[in-house]
């Protein structure tokens, strides 16, 4: 995960989602324990059944669940399949990308 720079790895099991490892459970579960890395399951150590949202939820409800849940990355399931993965930093990048629109919409710029 170092190596690769990745935040979480989702744990799958023939094809659904069963949990999810991030850089919070290797501190929590695993180093601070003292577990040997080399040798721990992830199985004994993810976050079992994380939680997922459905492609139909909007950016305000992904937020809503990421900051009540303290989440930093919500899976995206059409029912038990996959279908992709959001980032807090990817809704925040929205958010700002979005507001800009609207900035512009309310102030346009002066042509003169």
């Amino acid at each position: 995960m170092v190596e690769k720079r990745i935040g979480s790895i989702l744990v799958m099991d023939k094809g659904d989602v069963v949990g999810i490892f991030t850089e919070r459970d290797a501190l929590n579960r695993v180093l601070d324990r003292g577990l040997p890395p080399q040798r721990t399951r992830l199985r004994d150590v993810m976050t079992k059944k994380p939680v997922v949202a459905s492609p139909s939820v909007t950016v305000e409800e992904a937020m809503v669940i990421m900051t009540e849940r303290r989440l930093r990355r919500l899976p995206v399931c059409e029912g038990k399949r996959l279908v992709g993965i959001i980032s807090i930093g990817d809704l925040t990048k929205w958010v700002i990308r979005e507001n800009a629109h609207l900035q512009r919409y309310i102030w346009p710029e002066y042509p003169g």
